[in-house]
């Protein structure tokens, strides 16, 4: 991954939209945890627009992530897509 040079922190793969549990606040990296953050919706938030809600394996955290669109690296639509469709 390219890093962002907008000013935003991305902290979840393009294509499989998986994160790890780095930070605290975002970019800060103080988090101890280390998991894995599963991505399971999208939601829309107001200012923010489309978000990721990603969720640890490993303590339970939740924490959002905007959609990456509009960047060389954009999130996989696919993948989007799939966080759309109500588990069965």
């Amino acid at each position: 991954m390219t890093p962002l040079t907008n000013g935003s922190y991305r902290n979840h793969c393009p294509v499989c939209l998986w994160s790890k549990h780095l930070d605290v606040r975002p970019g800060d990296r103080l988090s101890g945890c280390g998991g894995l953050m599963r991505p399971e919706r999208l939601e829309h938030r107001a200012g923010k627009g489309l978000v990721i809600l990603h969720r640890c394996v490993t303590c339970g955290c939740a924490r959002t992530n905007r959609v990456a669109s509009d960047t060389a690296q954009a999130d996989d639509i696919g993948a989007l897509a799939a966080l759309m469709v109500p588990p069965p």
